[in-house]
C-alpha cells in the first residue's frame, strides 16, 4: 500500500481539499493481489486504489463512457506493416498506466482508508489525474497518445508508436 501510495503522490494524482457542499465525492477502496513468477513462486504482494466506479452517476458525475478496444483487423495491419517494412516491435507493461492520463473533469475522491486524519474529516482529494475504477480513466489515458493539430476535437490524430 505504501509503494502504491508512494506512486500517486510522486506522480501527483490529487490535492486535498475542503469538500464542495454541491459536489458528492467517489469512493475508493484498496485491492490485493499476489502474484506469482512464472515457476509459480511468490513474487511480491501487491496494493492497487481504486474508485469505487458504482459510486459515479451518470449526467452528474460523467456524461460518456470509453472503452479502449482494438480490432483484430488493426492488430493484424500493424504487424504485417512492421513485418514488411523490417519494423522493430516492442511489448511493455507500464507500471500504473491509468495514472499518467490527465482528467479535464472536476472529480472529488474520498481519502483512502487508513491515509487519512481525524482533523481531516471535511476533506478529500480533488482528482488531477486519472485513477483505476474511474468511468473517465480510459479516455483520459488515450487521450495521451492523441494530438490535436488545429485546436478542433474534429482534427485529432492518433501517433502510433512502432
Amino acid at each position: 500500500m505504501n509503494e502504491e501510495m508512494s506512486a500517486l503522490e510522486w506522480n501527483e494524482t490529487w490535492e486535498i481539499v475542503e469538500r464542495p457542499k454541491d459536489k458528492k465525492a467517489v469512493g475508493c477502496r484498496w485491492l490485493y493481489t499476489v502474484k506469482y513468477m512464472s515457476d509459480g513462486t511468490l513474487d511480491r504482494y501487491k496494493a492497487r486504489l481504486v474508485a469505487k466506479r458504482y459510486t459515479q452517476t451518470y449526467g452528474i458525475v460523467y456524461e460518456e463512457t470509453f472503452a479502449l478496444v482494438a480490432k483484430m483487423n488493426t492488430i493484424r495491419i500493424i504487424l504485417s506493416l512492421a513485418a514488411h517494412f523490417g519494423w522493430a516491435m516492442h511489448q511493455f507493461d507500464v507500471k500504473n498506466a491509468f495514472l499518467h492520463g490527465s482528467l479535464e473533469e472536476e472529480i472529488y475522491m474520498e481519502i483512502p482508508p487508513g491515509y487519512g486524519n481525524v482533523n481531516e474529516e471535511k476533506k478529500v482529494s480533488r482528482l488531477k489525474k486519472a485513477l483505476y475504477g474511474l468511468k473517465q480513466s480510459p479516455r483520459a489515458w488515450f487521450g495521451r497518445f492523441t494530438w490535436n493539430l488545429w485546436g478542433t476535437d474534429k482534427a485529432k490524430v492518433t501517433i502510433l508508436c512502432l
